[in-house]
């Protein structure tokens, strides 16, 4: 490195592999560690926090002792000059990346701009695990088998990957197909069979359910769901919910024909929610949460973000780094999701076109969250709007079609009077009939 690059870097200032020191502490141990678990760097030593070259007196005996003692301490070669810079000496500590954990005293650090922080909890856990090459989900659950698996899922997955995978619809097999798919390692499953798969996979992780809930404030919950089993059949339960109990559908008639929409595009919530199941960080407690209110959607969960993906390039072309990448690929073998590194971009499309505000995306301590805003104009072209009390009637006869007038009235908290009102309107509507008499007939929900 020449004098003047020397120069340029230092009047560039300090960032994630850059650091000045005006003398050498045993504690900056703690710095070089943090380069080498993200992505290497340079410590100048003799140099003010302000950029001025102060330089250093002993530098030839800072460059015989450096060596030995970081190697002693982290395990790690430097490699170390003099530099003379504006007659002042020097020392220049670079530090390259390393492929195996580097600790300080028994602690991880890594860079984050320009400070190292101590990585703790599911971070250092995250971490250990990139480091030697593995993820969450690579994982083998040992006491997980196959008599575990739901072979429903098993014959769903094949129809849904049959567009990506033709030979799949024959596989008879399930321990070949599971094989196939990179879900053992050895003699054991891995935890992505154990979430994609599994009867019952909260048995082995509790927090591997989604909530969803009615909220009339942040504090003021009206009703809610839980939703477990594996995370294949979770999308489709998690959407039928919402289609069929949280959100309105308007109902139009362009001529004989009985056209409905959702308050939301299908599509997005799809893509929200599969993204969700897939980039959870299952080590994290918080489930997948889907708050529904007048006029938004949110829906919240643990994550990871990558480093090298911020939340201005969600809504923009980026590379895809799933947090649990052999999920990942089976979902994308399903066909549950379809480009890599498009869907928030996918998100963002649908709702424009659906002629809604663009969703919002966030993420602070661990968690991330992105919220659908309803377009409250659009009402011009819709001849009935379902009321709540509607759709708590209709779910209320899909789950028990020879439910009673006073059973409903329970249920909805409205007379019985009303409750025949709703039900008028929802037959004049075309979304339910009676099938046989008054007392020994039931409801079909059309």
């Amino acid at each position: 490195m020449t004098k003047n690059e020397i120069k340029k870097i230092i009047k560039s200032g300090e960032n994630e592999s850059l650091e000045f020191k005006r003398l050498w502490k045993d504690e900056h141990l703690k710095t070089l560690c943090a380069f080498a678990n993200t992505s290497g760097g340079f410590l100048l030593i003799g140099i003010e926090d302000n950029k001025t070259i102060s330089g250093i007196l002993d530098s030839k005996k800072l460059l015989e002792n450096l060596p030995n003692k970081i190697n002693n301490r982290l395990g790690i070669v430097p490699n170390i000059n003099i530099e003379i810079v504006e007659n002042n000496n020097i020392i220049k500590v670079e530090i390259k990346k390393s492929y195996a954990p580097v600790s300080y005293n028994g602690k991880f650090y890594i860079r984050s701009g320009s400070v190292s922080y101590e990585l703790k909890g599911n971070e250092l856990t995250q971490f250990l695990l990139k480091k030697y090459g593995k993820t969450w989900d690579d994982i083998t659950e040992e006491n997980f088998n196959l008599h575990e698996v739901d072979n429903e899922t098993i014959e769903k997955f094949k129809i849904l990957a049959a567009d990506r995978i033709p030979s799949i619809i024959h596989e008879k097999d399930t321990e070949t197909l599971l094989r196939k798919l990179n879900l053992y390692d050895g003699k054991y499953l891995k935890r992505a069979a154990v979430l994609l798969f599994a009867k019952n996979p909260q048995k082995y992780f509790i927090q591997s359910h989604s909530k969803i809930g009615r909220f009339l404030s942040e504090t003021n919950i009206l009703t809610s769901d839980i939703v477990e089993g594996n995370l294949i059949s979770q999308v489709d339960t998690i959407l039928d919910i919402l289609r069929t109990k949280y959100l309105k559908s308007y109902i139009s008639f362009e001529g004989i024909h009985r056209r409905e929409k959702l308050e939301y595009p299908y599509e997005a919530l799809k893509e929200a929610v599969t993204n969700a199941l897939i980039h959870r960080d299952y080590l994290n407690t918080s489930n997948l949460q889907i708050k529904v209110y007048d006029n938004k959607i949110t829906m919240t969960n643990g994550a990871l973000l990558p480093p090298e993906i911020t939340i201005e390039k969600l809504k923009q072309p980026h590379a895809s780094v799933p947090a649990n990448p052999i999920i990942a690929s089976v979902f994308y073998k399903a066909g549950l999701i379809e480009n890599w590194g498009r869907g928030t971009i996918n998100i963002v499309n649908d709702c424009l076109d659906y002629n809604i505000p663009e969703p919002t995306f966030n993420f602070d301590a661990n968690i991330f969250w992105i919220t659908f805003f309803k377009n409250d104009k659009v009402t011009d072209k819709v001849t009935d709007n379902l009321s709540e009390n509607k759709m708590l009637i209709i779910n209320s006869m899909k789950q028990n079609r020879r439910i009673t007038t006073k059973e409903l009235s329970d249920i909805v908290k409205i007379s019985q009077r009303k409750i025949k009102e709703n039900i008028s309107k929802l037959k004049e509507m075309g979304l339910i009939k009676r099938i046989g008499s008054a007392k020994g007939g039931y409801w079909k929900v059309l």
